[in-house]
């Protein structure tokens, strides 16, 4: 294992002060970056009510600017589609997101019996269809699940015999051989055999346990050696790990709640990291001023990929 390389640069591009920042998705066209804000009251504050609404959010990395749209309800993550928008997985099922007319289309809700759980972390695959799982709001019930939603805009559940509290981490390996998923509340990343020509996940198995850590593990990316890498919320650490499952690397953070990463910038050598100041006490808020903030590191020897486009 190698800890964090001293040269590595940490710096803070956007003083968003999400409530929690998620999904964040590089646009090359734009050299921009994007990602979802939550705006959830700090559990300590039941009785404080926020005029914010969630919304998504662009940081443009040449002119330094914040463009933020407001949106009726969570969006637990999204893609870019090919023929422009967004797709979405939010609280109440699968969208379609016009950010331009601003214009959001339910597609389907595949667990609308299911009163507590919303859809939450989510990734394109390559060939064009977005993987999405659900978490329970109570975060106290497993009985969330994965769910694909194919170009078609059909949707249907996938390794229906696993569930869980929380669906995190969800990423493809560069080959798109496996698929990585983070069950959160059991700090276990689980690997996949992905077929990518028929849309399905099979053998799943333990990869990697975030249990030695701090926190829970988050949001996640590869890079184009096929190295996992994910956020650990409450942990304050970005972990880098091998194909094999071994640990490569743990980058400490100056925050204590990163919440998902990706790679962007200059041929894709930069790693965003977006964080949330949601559910955190005023003494931690106070102590670490930048939570809820939007980071890159910069100097990582290593480069991600562009994340591929929703094709429905």
């Amino acid at each position: 294992m190698s800890i964090a390389k001293k040269n590595i640069e940490i710096i803070n591009i956007c003083k968003s002060q999400d409530g929690l920042g998620e999904s964040p998705i590089w646009c090359e066209e734009e050299q921009s970056l994007y990602w979802s804000n939550h705006v959830l009251a700090n559990l300590n504050d039941r009785n404080v009510t926020t005029h914010e609404k969630p919304s998504i959010k662009r940081f443009n990395t040449m002119t330094n600017t914040l463009s933020t749209w407001d949106m009726p309800e969570q969006v637990g993550s999204f893609g870019f589609r090919e023929q422009g928008g967004l797709i979405a997985g939010v609280n109440s099922g699968f969208c379609t997101i016009d950010l331009e007319n601003g214009v959001v289309d339910l597609i389907v809700d595949p667990e609308k019996e299911l009163i507590n759980n919303r859809f939450n972390d989510g990734k394109v695959d390559r060939r064009g269809r977005f993987w999405c799982g659900s978490m329970d709001t109570t975060v106290s019930t497993e009985s969330a699940h994965i769910y694909l939603l194919d170009q078609n805009l059909t949707s249907h559940m996938v390794a229906p015999n696993y569930s869980f509290v929380v669906s995190n981490g969800i990423a493809f390996s560069p080959d798109d051989q496996n698929m990585y998923f983070a069950d959160t509340f059991r700090k276990m990343i689980y690997v996949f055999n992905f077929d990518l020509e028929e849309g399905r996940i099979f053998n799943q198995r333990e990869f990697f346990s975030t249990s030695e850590f701090p926190g829970f593990p988050d949001g996640a990316t590869v890079d184009s050696d096929g190295y996992y890498w994910i956020a650990l919320t409450q942990g304050g650490k970005i972990l880098r790990i091998s194909a094999t499952g071994k640990l490569d690397r743990v980058i400490d953070m100056p925050i204590p709640t990163p919440t998902c990463v990706t790679f962007g910038g200059d041929n894709y050598e930069t790693l965003y990291v977006t964080s949330q100041k949601a559910f955190l006490s005023q003494e931690v808020l106070q102590k670490y001023p930048e939570t809820g903030d939007v980071f890159a590191i910069n100097g990582l020897g290593v480069k991600g990929m562009p994340e591929p486009k929703f094709l429905g």
